[in-house]
């Protein structure tokens, strides 16, 4: 069974003590997991990634901070690390992430937070904290779970929104090439890296074919091994 693992932010933080109720509490009100020891990462595998914006953050659906957010989305790649595929929701934010290490799994993603925390509030001209300090990563390490992987990320907004038809323009799944039917692709400059690992590219093909952009997560569904965002 693929590990799961509930990793932190760069964002700072400060703890209360041991004693029962004490510590920072969470802002949107969901309990928090206590932090894990990071697992092993496998190179060979996607890892679905969800960060969450604080409540006071606006929108990040809204066209102004979706494309802040996407262009920042897009600069992130790195030879170690890569952003595969994401959709942006209101209040949060998926991804699917390739990384050669752990180490660059955990560097690819605060550089990433970092990254795109600064383009939403130059965009916004706002300051202060965008994402809350947690993130939640889980390892995708069969044919059938990045495959599941793709249609939560990439047609989450039916899950959210009750979009019954087309695909989310709030997503790279214009720039995906794995719909069973045919879909326009977009002509602006993609944001995301092509897949590199065997099961990103070409093994979730092999797990129930080609996706139909009328799939998509169940009302209340939450990604394998994710807590619902």
């Amino acid at each position: 069974m693929a590990r799961r693992a509930q990793m932190e932010l760069p964002l700072p933080a400060t703890w209360g003590g041991r004693r029962a109720g004490a510590g920072r509490k969470s802002p949107s009100g969901r309990p928090e997991k206590r932090h894990a020891v990071r697992p092993a990462h496998e190179p060979r595998h996607p890892v679905l990634v969800t960060v969450r914006a604080k409540p006071n953050v606006p929108s990040l659906r809204s066209l102004a901070t979706f494309d802040a957010l996407s262009a920042a989305l897009a600069r992130a790649g790195r030879n170690d690390f890569r952003v595969t595929h994401f959709s942006v929701q209101t209040d949060h934010v998926h991804l699917i992430v390739e990384a050669t290490s752990r180490d660059a799994l955990i560097a690819g993603l605060h550089g990433l937070a970092a990254r795109t925390a600064r383009a939403i509030n130059r965009r916004l001209r706002r300051t202060g904290k965008v994402w809350n300090s947690r993130y939640h990563a889980r390892a995708l390490a069969t044919p059938r779970e990045v495959r599941n992987g793709l249609v939560y990320v990439l047609l989450n907004f039916r899950k959210h929104l009750r979009v019954t038809t087309g695909t989310d323009p709030r997503s790279s799944a214009a720039w995906f090439d794995g719909w069973s039917s045919a879909h326009a692709r977009s002509a602006a400059p993609c944001p995301v890296s092509d897949p590199q690992t065997w099961l990103g590219a070409v093994g979730w093909r092999r797990a129930g074919g080609l996706i139909d952009a009328r799939e998509g997560p169940a009302a209340g569904a939450t990604a394998p091994g994710c807590r619902s965002a």
